[in-house]
């Protein structure tokens, strides 16, 4: 059975799309199939693997609201092991439209269920907000992996975020678990660098990934071409950090 990771931060800009995308390419890299499930209304995962958004036939809107089957909606990638179940911008008005539904929070976790058993991992990006479509990422996943850019605002709404994780656990989801906590757009020449590095390891003790993700030149543009690191430069910092990370995940579970 598949695990099921949530990539999830409401803080924008943070390299969560970035992370969702590769790790997934990474991890099926490492010959285990995986899915990536895109409910970020942007849609930039699914660009971000070259699927193109107008041959889209059904979306990660479709099995939210539409009772569309998920396996009718995973689309093959031209990436070892790796399918996706895509976004477009249909899915902004899915918070309005899932307010009225019964059991609004569970659609995504029920919908994935029928497809759990045919990956080895499925990562879910997550828009960055806290609303009804993160929620349901929340309810689906076994853990989440947040990733957090070492700045002064980082901290800032982790609070808020690990309060809506304790309701989801109370309320819809008992074995919701943190995954880890992961290091982006790192610096370490930067003092501030290192004082929030010890900040984020205090917030979370035993959760922050001993890999990093640097800044890195070659992980801004590969998404452009619609491909991860890996793909686009195999010699890129990113793409090494980002295929340890998908070892260690790997090695992990």
């Amino acid at each position: 059975m598949g695990k099921i990771i949530a990539v999830t931060n409401q803080k924008g800009g943070v390299g969560k799309t970035t992370t969702a995308v590769n790790i997934s390419a990474g991890i099926g890299k490492l010959d285990k199939k995986c899915l990536l499930v895109d409910v970020d209304p942007q849609g930039n995962a699914t660009s971000g693997v070259g699927i193109d958004k107008r041959q889209i036939r059904y979306s990660s809107y479709d099995i939210l609201i539409d009772d569309v089957k998920a396996k009718d909606a995973v689309m093959h990638t031209e990436y070892e092991n790796l399918d996706i179940i895509p976004s477009n911008i249909e899915l902004a008005a899915a918070d309005l439209q899932l307010a009225d539904i019964e059991k609004r929070e569970a659609r995504l976790k029920n919908s994935l269920a029928a497809v759990k058993g045919d990956y080895d991992f499925i990562f879910i990006d997550c828009p960055p907000s806290l609303g009804l479509i993160t929620t349901n990422a929340l309810c689906a996943a076994n853990t989440i992996l947040v990733p957090i850019q070492p700045e002064y605002y980082a901290l800032e709404g982790l609070s808020q975020l690990m309060n809506s994780v304790r309701i989801v656990k109370r309320r819809f989801n008992n074995y919701l678990d943190i995954e880890g906590v992961l290091l982006t757009m790192y610096d370490g020449r930067l003092n501030l660098t290192q004082q929030v590095v010890q900040e984020v390891k205090k917030f979370f003790p035993r959760k922050v990934f001993p890999v990093v993700i640097p800044r890195a030149v070659r992980l801004s543009e590969a998404p452009s071409f619609g491909m991860p690191i890996m793909y686009f430069d195999k010699r890129s910092t990113g793409t090494t950090a980002y295929m340890e990370l998908a070892q260690y995940i790997v090695n992990n579970n």
